[in-house]
């Protein structure tokens, strides 16, 4: 078997989603050459289950009936009943055509969907990272990384002429201090468990993390409670803390995606995307953030040849599902245990 021949076409009208901790995205593609229909997003946490959020996303919003659905879910994909990281949901296929009438439903993790958009979107849909001039993300391996409710990680794979994503959970690896104001810094981090990883630190939630422990570092009150809150006062620049807190947190973030370029070789750019990093687009634009993620001793000359870019399109996770639904042959993506039919 080729990879050319790992996924069979799907049925039109076609339901995409994006299920996320925070909210959940849909759209419908009638067929392969029509423009991408985007439904109302709605809140996972308003909603029991996710044929309930079907229902009222897209069942109550549209007549269109659609006969196939892809589905990007935020957590990790093993048999027929997956738990979302970080929302209460457990998707079961079956019971999503049971309740849906849908009768092909195939599974991919939300950033694998990520990846699949780096492969699909506009020029004009990006932004650069780098300082100075930006280089051309040529057709080679890429990485997509995204800090919102959680922090997403895949790569993107250039084989036989065909765009191959691999998903996982690289979110979770871990992440600790390297100078000596971040080791001064760590023994102030609230901690859940005693293992710090990159998504405590840099997802929403991480933001503020940082923060407090920032405040404990400089003997201040925190006055922030919410990561936006953090964010806005960086970027407004009224205060002094928030705007130190912000330049670790792009610091920390190049560094990850730095460590990322070099495990996947990321030669075709590195892309940020998520709910957080557009909104604080000027900061990651200041130069920490590009700063440390060239910092690769002996691979500084490399990693400055890696382009980073912002994916500032405003859903690119059903840009990237639609790009697959509408040509499969062009992908990689096996679907083997991933894929249910009635």
């Amino acid at each position: 078997m080729t990879l050319s021949s790992l996924t069979e076409a799907f049925a039109f009208p076609v339901l995409l989603a994006d299920i996320g901790g925070t909210n959940a995205r849909f759209a419908l593609l009638e067929d392969r050459q029509g423009e991408l229909i985007h439904l109302p997003p709605v809140r996972t946490g308003d909603f029991a289950d996710i044929e309930s959020a079907m229902t009222a996303a897209v069942t109550e919003k549209t007549e269109t009936r659609p006969r196939s659905a892809i589905l990007a879910l935020a957590g990790p994909l093993n048999g027929d009943e997956v738990d979302l990281t970080n929302a209460d949901w457990v998707v079961r296929p079956r019971a999503v055509m049971a309740a849906s009438g849908i009768t092909d439903i195939a599974l991919l993790n939300d950033f694998e969907a990520q990846a699949l958009a780096v492969a699909a979107l506009e020029e004009t849909e990006m932004t650069s990272l780098a300082i100075g001039a930006d280089l051309e993300a040529g057709h080679d391996h890429r990485v997509v990384l995204g800090p919102g409710t959680g922090l997403g990680v895949a790569g993107l794979l250039q084989l036989g002429g065909l765009w191959v994503p691999v998903p996982g959970e690289g979110g979770h690896v871990a992440l600790g201090p390297e100078t000596r104001a971040e080791f001064a810094l760590w023994p102030h981090i609230e901690r859940e468990t005693e293992r710090i990883s990159a998504e405590f630190l840099l997802a929403g939630r991480g933001i503020v993390r940082l923060y407090r422990a920032m405040c404990a570092e400089h003997g201040a009150r925190p006055v922030h409670v919410w990561p936006k809150e953090v964010t806005g006062a960086a970027l407004a620049g009224t205060d002094a803390i928030a705007e130190e807190t912000m330049r670790l947190y792009c610091g920390l973030l190049g560094r990850l995606a730095g460590d990322f370029a070099l495990l996947f070789m990321a030669r075709g750019g590195v892309f940020l995307g998520g709910g957080i990093a557009p909104k604080i687009a000027a900061l990651l634009k200041a130069g920490t953030f590009r700063a440390a993620f060239e910092a690769k001793a002996p691979h500084e000359a490399l990693m400055r040849t890696i382009a980073t870019r912002l994916v500032t399109a405003p859903r690119p996770a059903l840009t990237g599902l639609a790009a697959f639904a509408r040509a499969p042959e062009r992908f990689g993506v096996a679907l083997e245990r991933r894929r249910w039919r009635a």
